[in-house]
Order: structure tokens, then sequence, then C-alpha cells
């Protein structure tokens, strides 16, 4: 018998605790009210989500001064995550909201860029043979390396067991596009250079018009 997926399948769908998770997926950690404001329940109620999203390892809980910060667990969760809101995306009716066309262009997925230009990015960078296949997945080549070094991208190797180079499934492009800890550092770096702003209380990833155009050179 496999893995039984039931008590994270249980933990997901309730309607509360996927708001905290989707809320979490902009990359911040958040305190217990914040939360309990996004999903639109109590102190108390939210006290208990919590409790149970962090006893299952879905979340990581940091203590600073009076107050307790939520974050996703690691990269693996927000993986997870990223492909079920994938499932939902293709179940749920087309008609879309306001904010989704935004979302769908530039998004921050954990602490990589996703969406339209994370997929553009991952792909432009393939075609000009920037990764290859080693034997446990996507790697960076000497090309790579050199696209990286020109626009001054942070490629220190990662000293956990998170990967350094891997990919990770958009969920509204159906593709692929870069994590791990160099998707990361080239998200950094966006911000650094002025390309890119994090929209408040939001997932969007906000390029400005010289900024998409600067992205669109330097993968060109």
């Amino acid at each position: 018998m496999g893995p039984n997926i039931s008590t994270i399948a249980a933990l997901v769908g309730d309607t509360a605790r996927g708001q905290v998770l989707s809320a979490l997926m902009a990359g911040r950690a958040l305190t217990a009210t914040e939360l309990a404001d996004s999903a639109g329940v109590t102190r108390q109620t939210i006290s208990t989500h919590l409790a149970q999203l962090v006893d299952a390892g879905m979340l990581a809980v940091e203590k600073q001064g009076r107050h307790r910060y939520f974050r996703i667990a690691d990269e693996d969760v927000a993986q997870m995550l990223e492909s079920l809101m994938g499932a939902t995306a293709l179940a749920r009716s087309p008609r879309v909201g306001p904010r989704e066309p935004a979302l769908r262009k530039a998004r921050v997925c954990y602490d990589h860029l996703a969406g339209e230009l994370g997929v553009l990015v991952y792909e432009r960078l393939a075609q000009r043979g920037a990764f290859a296949l080693g034997a446990d997945g996507v790697v960076l080549t000497p090309q790579g390396r050199q696209a990286m070094e020109t626009l001054g991208v942070d490629m220190a190797e990662p000293k956990g067991r998170r990967p350094f180079c891997r990919t990770c499934l958009d969920w509204s492009e159906r593709r692929h596009h870069l994590a791990g800890t160099l998707g990361a550092a080239l998200l950094a770096r966006f911000e650094q250079l002025g390309w890119a702003k994090r929209a408040h209380d939001s997932r969007v990833m906000a390029f400005s018009a010289a900024g998409e155009a600067a992205l669109r050179d330097w993968l060109d």
C-alpha cells in the first residue's frame, strides 16, 4: 500500500486552511492575526488551523518578540500547493476576476517567479542551452552560468537539502518555471534591478514596462 494522502487532503481541503496556505504562497511570513483576517475566521479558530498545519509539517513557525510568524515549511510543500492550484484552475469556470490576469502574468511562487513571465524565463534560457538533464534533474550548464553572471545573479550553492536548480509546474501556464535556490536568486535580482516589485497583500509580481523590456532583452 502506498502513502496515505487523506490527512494532507483533509488539511488542504478546508476552506480556511486553504486560504492560509494561499496567502503564505506569496513568500512572506505572517502572524496569526494577519492569517485570521485573510481566512475570514476568528483568532481562536485560526490558532487551531495553524497548529494542525504546523503539526503536519506544512508550515513552519518562528517567534520574534511577542509575535509568532508562520510561513510555508519548504519548497516541497510550495510545489505541492502550486500543483493543486493547477488542478483547481482546470476544474473551475474560465471566468476570471480583476486580479486574475495579473496573477497569470507574473506572481510569486513561494520565493521564485511564476506565471507567464516565469515560464518565459525558463523556456528562453533552456532554448539558449542554459540547462541540461543530470542525475537529479535539471542542472545549470556553463552557458547558463554565464547568462546568470551577466545579470549579476547570486549563485551560491545551497547549504541545506534544497536543490540549487529545479523546475516547478506552473498552475496557470501548465508548463514549467524555474525554482530552487537559483530561481529564488533570479527573482531577487529582478527586484534589485528595479524591474519588478511585489504587490502588497498579493502574490502578484508587477513588472514595469521598462523592467519587462529589460527582461526580454536579457533573455534574447
